[in-house]
């Protein structure tokens, strides 16, 4: 069968993604084949598409490392033709074709079963941003952060992590403050459930390794600076997940806040983790995100669009989430 896909190729002096039509026998091994509907383009999409941070490892690949749509052929005991299916990271995008495509071939150990209060466009307005600020949620209450503890601060709150975050965060009572470059969003962050916003300069800036204790809690998406200023104002036994590095890789701090104030660093994988943690994440999704919410923060775009949209991303133009329709 014949289908559309958006595959990056390796050009002279870099990537370069290109629209083109392929058949099944073009698709790598699984034991399950889906009928992709939607996938979406999360910040690590937006580097493998043009060739930054060396995501894409076999070319030519079909890009997309989320995907959601409907199983049409199985060979695995858990899933049978016509099962919702979602799939976030695992190999997509950088060593096995991705969701970038009207059809997908994969490992069935990679899907979860899609929750019924998500169809496959609300899924994918989740996709690996979403379901990775689920996962720092469940970080920050593993490690006993509570709505009554005080503020919790989201860095990067324009973007997928940031506005789904605020989003859960703010429905389950915890007074969220909402750290962004694009202030003129602040009414826009607010209506997610941010209680208050601030500006992200003085975050992003060079600063001492203890400052003022302000953070029960704290969501980055952001690292360098931004990160280790975070870790500086978190609170004494607080707990700051570490998701994203938008500003960089780096990690200009001390152990003082960790000695010191006893102050938990909790890395987030969502790429490799768990099915069970994965399936935990998609049934909370399931219950503590607001569709409502969820539908206000995202735009729709074909595969045509998505190179356009990635340099929107770069530019810091894009709100919240982009869903990317395979078969507009």
């Amino acid at each position: 069968m014949a289908f559309k896909a958006l595959q990056v190729n390796k050009v002279d002096g870099g990537v370069q993604p290109q629209l083109v039509t392929l058949e099944d026998s073009d698709l790598m091994e699984g034991d399950v084949t889906v009928a992709v509907e939607y996938s979406t383009v999360n910040y690590k999409d937006a580097l493998a598409l043009s060739g930054k941070g060396g995501i894409v490892r076999n070319f030519p690949l079909i890009g997309g490392i989320d995907l959601a749509g409907s199983v049409v052929d199985s060979s695995n005991p858990n899933f049978k033709p016509g099962d919702p299916v979602v799939l976030n990271g695992w190999a997509l995008s950088q060593t096995h074709h991705g969701g970038y495509a009207q059809r997908a071939r994969v490992k069935g150990e990679w899907l979860v079963h899609r929750p019924s209060a998500f169809d496959a466009r609300q899924a994918m307005a989740i996709g690996t941003a979403g379901y990775t600020a689920m996962l720092s949620v469940l970080a920050l209450e593993h490690n006993g952060v509570r709505p009554g503890d005080g503020e919790v601060l989201v860095t990067g709150a324009n973007g997928g992590v940031g506005s789904v975050a605020i989003a859960i965060l703010g429905k389950l009572g915890y007074h969220v403050v909402a750290s962004t470059g694009r202030m003129e969003e602040a009414d826009h962050l607010k209506a997610l459930g941010a209680a208050e916003v601030i500006d992200r300069r003085p975050l992003g800036e060079a600063g001492k390794p203890l400052q003022g204790e302000r953070w029960a809690g704290a969501v980055d998406s952001v690292g360098s600076h931004t990160l280790a200023n975070v870790l500086a104002q978190t609170r004494y036994r607080g707990t700051v997940t570490a998701c994203g590095l938008a500003q960089g890789m780096d990690l200009p701090t001390t152990v003082a806040p960790f000695i010191l104030r006893n102050v938990t660093l909790a890395g987030i994988d969502s790429v490799n983790a768990p099915q069970a943690v994965r399936e935990t994440a998609w049934q909370r999704l399931a219950r503590d995100l607001d569709p409502v919410l969820l539908a206000s923060v995202t735009t729709e775009v074909g595969l045509a669009e998505v190179p356009r949209v990635v340099d929107d991303l770069f530019a810091g133009k894009v709100r919240g989430r982009v869903v990317v329709d395979v078969n507009a």
